[in-house]
């Protein structure tokens, strides 16, 4: 089981002081605000880092979270191969974030006011890596998983990509409201083909004399297989493109699909292929081709 490394994302080793806490939350607080920092990411480095002040800076949370990973007491155990993502009460560092910025660049950022305070008090969100062949990736549908002994369908998304995440609302941790589950898409390793942003790429094996004169060659695709017209004169490495035959793009369309030859000779050739081969031979030699 693993879990966010609250002291990592805070640049302190585990044996560091209260004041050393702070001091480093400080000054990641002021260079991550999103009111000071505008760089991409800059919000969600801002929050990882309120969350784990919010619980190393209180000794009691900070003891269970060093002690479970979390920070209820016990914590329901998470099937294997899944982590905790703590429950972070916003409004317990509110003054705090006004006294380090003022209150008018705080005002309002998690929702809290002079007049009370926000809890979020819900179970934990689990985390799973979401392996997919690339075939399933490619045309989404359903797929049923089991967490803790209970079925459930997940819908995925068609062209969904590595490092896509699924959530499901409610299936994490028990509580008021329940946790969410959280699948992080990873695409296995496929024998045929290897995609690069939205374009996908294959090998394929060509006789000889078809790269020689040309011809068709049948070619796998994430849709079946198609013939590609091979123009004579192929050499080995040469990269041809199948429009249109990529994988889907997110603002609608599809990649294309590259083709790369390999030009191949037969291990065992029949007796016929060999006398061919040797009349090929014998007039690359008087060509003075080879000797």
């Amino acid at each position: 089981m693993s879990y966010k490394d609250y002291y990592a994302i805070l640049g302190v080793p585990r044996t560091a002081s209260q004041e050393e806490i702070k001091r480093a939350y400080k000054k990641l607080a002021r260079k991550y605000h999103p009111d000071v920092n505008k760089e991409p990411g800059a919000e969600e480095k801002f929050k990882e880092i309120n969350e784990a002040y919010a619980v190393l800076s209180d000794p009691e949370k900070r003891r269970v979270y060093d002690a479970y990973g979390t920070t209820q007491t016990p914590p329901p155990p998470p099937p294997g191969g899944w982590r905790w993502e703590g429950t972070v009460d916003p409004g317990e560092f509110s003054d705090f974030f006004q006294e380090l910025f003022g209150e008018g660049l705080f005002g309002g950022l998690f929702g809290t006011s002079r007049g009370g305070r926000r809890s979020a008090r819900g179970g934990v969100n689990y985390e799973l890596e979401f392996p997919l062949s690339l075939e399933q990736a490619y045309r989404g549908g359903e797929q049923r998983i089991e967490v803790n002994g209970e079925p459930i369908v997940v819908r995925i998304p068609a062209g969904v990509r590595e490092g896509s995440r699924i959530r499901l609302a409610g299936k994490g941790g028990p509580g008021v409201p329940p946790g969410d589950l959280y699948l992080t898409v990873r695409l296995k390793p496929h024998p045929t083909f290897r995609l690069e942003g939205d374009d996908v790429h294959v090998t394929v094996d060509v006789p000889a004399p078809v790269a020689v004169v040309g011809g068709t060659v049948r070619v796998p695709t994430l849709d079946g297989p198609v013939e590609l017209t091979l123009p004579p004169r192929t050499q080995t490495g040469r990269k041809l493109r199948l429009r249109g035959k990529g994988w889907p793009k997110r603002g609608g369309g599809r990649g294309d699909q590259y083709v790369t030859v390999r030009v191949v000779i037969p291990e065992h050739p029949s007796p016929e292929e060999e006398r061919l081969y040797r009349e090929l031979a014998r007039l690359l030699k008087r060509q003075g081709v080879i000797r």
